[in-house]
């Protein structure tokens, strides 16, 4: 899975729009559409922040894992 569909998929399955999104990630909404249509990509600090607003790790948002890692304490 490519970074575009896991941001869309994580996006919905935590109930935010790309409105919410874009506010918290300080960008515009059609930014956080360019991401999503794969047209454009986050810098890497906004990718950090990505994974931190959705709680995972960067390598699952990217796609190079298929199960988050990420320590569930």
């Amino acid at each position: 899975m490519k970074f575009a569909e896991r941001l869309k998929e994580q996006r919905l399955a935590h109930g935010y729009n790309q409105v919410y999104v874009a506010k918290y990630m300080q960008v515009s909404q059609v930014s956080i559409s360019n991401w999503e249509r794969g047209l454009k990509e986050p810098s890497y600090q906004s990718l950090i922040d990505l994974a931190n607003l959705f709680g995972k790790t960067t390598d699952y948002m990217l796609g190079l894992e298929d199960d988050d890692k990420r320590s569930k304490n």
